[in-house]
């Protein structure tokens, strides 16, 4: 089992340290797509899977899913959490067993998702106190200095409904100064690469673990891909995620880190529970 870098009180600690002020962003990796983004002392969380649910699911069957790194927090101790993101309806991405307890303790949190899967959430989360927002490639909301865009996704192909809104999104959030691209699970396509180009994204939270069809599940960017699309957008720093979690869906870091150092793309690997923090661009 790979041990988180911070977990549980120490990791708490360290978030109830991080600094307040509007020129730094701070951002702790939670594992597999979760990500806790603070900035000016509002929370928002990506895509967070915080339990063992999708192991005990498949522990029977002919896919396990045995984790890899050890849980780095229990979901009922985080506080503050104002936004959360589910990205598509797959469970490491909308996990009733993190959702539910994460609203016990931030009652009201607004949960943003594809419009198309809200009814799948409401039947994994019950009763619990969220607020649901749909948003896609044609949404966005303003909120103070808080800004949540939803960019296309394919997983393995763009899926809409009737409405032609998408089943998978990524997100584009602006906080104050900083703009964050969190993809959600996705390939390459030409709308992301526009968006990229369009927004100077100071950080992209990309997948790694590649696309190979012998796993049975959907794939994601590769390496390669991941660190090519912060070359395109010129990102300040591009972080991988969506790798040591579960055993049979997974990548090493090797090939991301040799295609930056190729591409001269400025890149951070973060262990689970690792802070990074950000200064505003001089």
């Amino acid at each position: 089992m790979i041990t988180a870098l911070q977990k549980d009180d120490a990791l708490l600690a360290d978030m109830a340290a991080a600094s307040l002020d509007e020129d730094t962003l701070h951002v702790w990796w939670l594992g597999q797509s979760g990500f806790l983004v603070q900035w000016a002392g509002e929370r928002l969380l990506f895509d967070p899977y915080l339990s063992d649910s999708l192991t005990e699911k498949y522990a029977a069957t002919d896919k396990p899913h045995v984790r890899m790194t050890e849980r780095c927090i229990d979901p009922r101790r985080l506080t503050g959490i104002s936004r959360v993101t589910a990205s598509h309806v797959h469970t490491d991405h909308l996990d009733g067993a993190t959702l539910v307890p994460l609203a016990e303790a931030n009652p009201g949190y607004r949960l943003y998702l594809p419009q198309p899967i809200i009814p799948e959430a409401e039947k994994r989360l019950g009763d619990a106190a969220v607020t649901y927002c749909g948003i896609g490639d044609r949404d966005v909301y303003y909120e103070g200095q808080w800004e949540l865009r939803g960019v296309i996704a394919k997983h393995n192909e763009v899926m809409r409904d009737e409405e032609e809104n998408c089943f998978y999104t990524g997100f584009l959030v602006r906080c104050g100064p900083f703009t964050i691209y969190h993809s959600g699970d996705t390939l390459w396509h030409d709308d992301i690469v526009a968006m990229a180009r369009k927004y100077a994204c100071d950080l992209m939270l990309l997948p790694i673990n590649g696309n190979k069809p012998e796993r049975r599940v959907a794939g994601n960017l590769n390496g390669t891909e991941a660190a090519a699309l912060g070359k395109v957008g010129e990102a300040r720093l591009v972080v991988p995620c969506h790798y040591d979690m579960f055993e049979f869906n997974t990548e090493t870091t090797d090939e991301f880190v040799t295609a930056c150092g190729r591409l001269e793309q400025p890149f951070r690997v973060l262990r689970c529970g690792e802070r990074l923090e950000m200064k505003k661009a001089e």
